[in-house]
């Protein structure tokens, strides 16, 4: 299929790196578009390295986390990023915000977009960026906004991995394969130099889920030998022909 593409939902500038680079980088490598909106910095609430700095300002911060969130984009080959900047901790978006999002989810007609848990308590900058993408989801589906625009369709909304599943509710329901771009992705990481505590961490996940990939695509011995994956939650039940 010609034309396609993906969107990505991001609630700090580099949410999309450890969450979903895997993901992005695959499906570049497949011919599709890769959209990533990044609502904000993260230059208040992420980047506590920066700001250790001395004489540091909240500009400098948000240059220095562009700067970074660019070049990891690059890494993954993205098609598009773009950065709101709407301020973090909290994250808000207005009715201007979110109108200007349902105009890149119309212009991407994505085949499938990836955000946030539905809950996380240790971030509700995460939760209430998912609550903006199904909110906006639904106006770019309504034929009644900003009539004579294509509308869009019906896209899956797959929810990344949050930093501690157990307390937040995400249940995995797909294992992606991303050992073939793992060397893109774990590039992209060392590319946000302002959370270098998180790069272990986040190889260390797509280990785990090569081993959940692993044991439910055959077995151990009998199945794909994925060495690195990501895992997502599908929001909308997935209609099918064959088991």
């Amino acid at each position: 299929m010609a034309g396609k593409t993906a969107l990505v939902i991001s609630a700090h500038s580099a949410d999309f790196v450890w969450r979903c680079g895997g993901a992005i980088a695959l499906h570049e490598e497949r011919g599709y578009d890769v959209t990533v909106v990044c609502l904000s910095y993260g230059e208040r609430g992420e980047s506590a390295k920066l700001w250790k700095q001395e004489g540091m300002t909240l500009e400098t911060v948000k240059t220095e986390r562009r700067k970074e969130a660019e070049n990891a984009a690059r890494a993954l080959d993205v098609s598009d990023i773009q950065f709101f900047d709407l301020g973090d901790y909290p994250l808000e978006l207005d009715s201007g915000a979110k109108d200007r999002l349902v105009d890149v989810i119309r212009k991407v007609q994505p085949q499938f977009m990836l955000t946030h848990s539905q809950y996380d308590p240790y971030n509700t900058d995460h939760m209430y960026a998912t609550r903006i993408a199904l909110e906006c989801r639904m106006i770019a589906q309504a034929w009644g906004h900003n009539p004579g625009e294509k509308v869009l369709g019906a896209p899956q909304l797959y929810l990344f991995e949050p930093h501690q599943t157990e307390q937040m509710g995400w249940k995995p329901d797909v294992f992606l394969d991303i050992t073939q771009v793992w060397e893109k992705k774990k590039a992209a990481i060392e590319c946000m130099r302002g959370q270098e505590h998180l790069w272990h961490y986040y190889t260390n996940v797509a280990e785990n889920r090569g081993n959940h990939f692993r044991r439910n695509s055959g077995g151990q011995a009998g199945g794909r030998d994925c060495r690195y994956a990501e895992g997502f939650q599908s929001v909308f039940p997935r209609t099918v022909d064959e088991l």
